[in-house]
């Protein structure tokens, strides 16, 4: 489990330009110069990883794809051990977008296994489409934990981070955002998963992170009361003006 909160910024295919890319950059660093309690990953766009400079210990770089090859004849894929080349310390792994373009459990699973190969530290996306009251995502949850962590083994499992996404709030208003205490009990049953897979010790020392929706009014209350060790942010990490209040925010909290 990380001894601090953990924040992880996924650019997406944004910005544009490198000018752009610079300026988020600078104020990621800025904003996580005086934290104390939260380290910081930032996952830009390949093409901008080498502007992730680590220079601290409180921000760190990462991307968001790898390929499950450590080279060969695969036109257009970028393999971990060019991410760990160039300092990536992390890689976000089976995001909903890239499952919606046709990505496995079972090629996340593969993955899982090539990024630790290479020295990376998988950030394993996870999540359902929807919700019903018969609760037949939470069969779909321990489904996808298990596929895509079925090559793991035991002694490796305390080097990934689990995030869990669920695909519906993801895009949501503050006040259709997922609340803290929803969060909370699914974290829950997630820990209960792993027990199952890994047994009681692993499942009580996950580090597990919660993206959907998440932005700087609802950080805190998701740190305090979701039972989880972080967030996984999306658009509101290139919010010059809101990142470093969500930075702030969780920081705030105490471990």
């Amino acid at each position: 489990m990380n001894k601090k909160h953990l924040v992880v910024g996924n650019w997406k295919m944004n910005p544009t330009s490198i000018e752009e890319a610079r300026a988020v950059v600078a104020m990621s660093k800025k904003a996580a110069k005086n934290l104390k309690r939260t380290e910081v990953v930032i996952c830009p766009p390949f093409a901008f990883l080498h502007l992730v400079k680590v220079d601290n210990k409180k921000i760190f770089a990462g991307v968001q794809n790898v390929f499950n090859q450590p080279a060969g004849s695969f036109t257009g894929e970028i393999s971990p051990q060019m991410v760990r080349s160039l300092g990536g310390k992390y890689v976000i792994i089976g995001h909903s977008e890239r499952r919606a373009m046709g990505e496995t459990d079972e090629l996340v699973s593969q993955k899982i296994i090539a990024a630790l190969n290479a020295g990376l530290r998988p950030i394993v996306c996870i999540g359902e489409k929807t919700r019903n009251q018969s609760g037949e995502y939470l069969q779909f949850l321990r489904n996808q934990l298990s596929i895509c962590l079925s090559l793991l083994k035991k002694k490796h499992f305390s080097e990934i981070i689990i995030a869990y996404e669920p695909v519906f709030a993801i895009g949501k208003s503050f006040a259709e955002a997922m609340q803290a205490r929803e969060i909370l009990e699914t974290v829950l049953y997630i820990k209960k998963v792993l027990n199952d897979i890994f047994g009681k010790e692993s499942a009580s020392c996950a580090c597990i992170l919660y993206g959907g929706s998440v932005n700087w009014e609802n950080a805190k209350a998701i740190i305090e009361t979701g039972g989880v060790n972080g967030l996984l942010v999306g658009r509101e990490s290139l919010n010059v003006e809101t990142f470093p209040k969500l930075l702030t925010s969780v920081d705030a909290v105490s471990l």
